[in-house]
């Protein structure tokens, strides 16, 4: 098996680093090696979040390299455009379809990007979700990282129970069973790339 590269992106907040402890939970329960590499930019500050995910037989280094990520998720559509350069030209990008302005948006020295997913849907295959809204509806909005795992779970080559499994021995023990309705919720999701 060739190594398998994922990308987890988003702003400080949102769940990235604990998408990335159920991504390498799955992939070691199912025998391969993972490496898993976090970069934080000012996490606390609304600042980038990069999760670096690699598997396969024997993988030496976690870091991604530019154009090699089979799937990009995005948990936030800015940081999508800001990473989507290591997308692999068959790679698919999954976003979440939510807007946080970083600091200088904030302060007025930049302006926030139009149009951003429909710019990226000309050169990329782009699953959109609005997973803000369907963790919502489940009633915590919290959830809404593990909604946008489910979605990612169909283009990996691990059974939904599986996944449940690893959900449940991850998070922590009061939000098993909205983290597991969550992941239902994208992983049902009819989406086309």
């Amino acid at each position: 098996m060739n190594t398998k590269n994922i990308m987890i992106v988003g702003v400080g907040g949102q769940g990235t680093l604990l998408t990335s402890r159920i991504l390498g939970g799955i992939i070691m329960q199912a025998g391969f090696d993972v490496k898993l590499s976090e970069v934080h930019g000012m996490a606390q500050r609304g600042g980038s979040v990069v999760t670096y995910v690699r598997y396969g037989e024997k993988v030496f280094e976690p870091i991604v390299e530019i154009g090699q990520a089979d799937v990009l998720i995005a948990f936030e559509k800015l940081e999508a455009l800001r990473y989507v350069h290591y997308l692999k030209k068959d790679g698919v990008l999954i976003v979440n379809d939510q807007r946080i302005d970083p600091m200088p948006v904030v302060i007025g020295a930049a302006t926030y990007p139009e149009n951003i997913i429909e710019d990226l849907e000309k050169d990329y295959k782009v699953l959109k979700v609005d997973a803000v809204s369907e963790a919502k509806k489940l009633g915590n909005i919290k959830a809404f990282n593990t909604i946008i795992l489910g979605v990612a779970a169909k283009h990996m080559s691990f059974t939904k129970d599986e996944w449940l499994n690893v959900i449940e021995h991850t998070v922590p023990e009061k939000t098993i069973e909205i983290n597991k309705k969550a992941f239902e919720i994208g992983y049902q999701l009819h989406m086309v790339a």
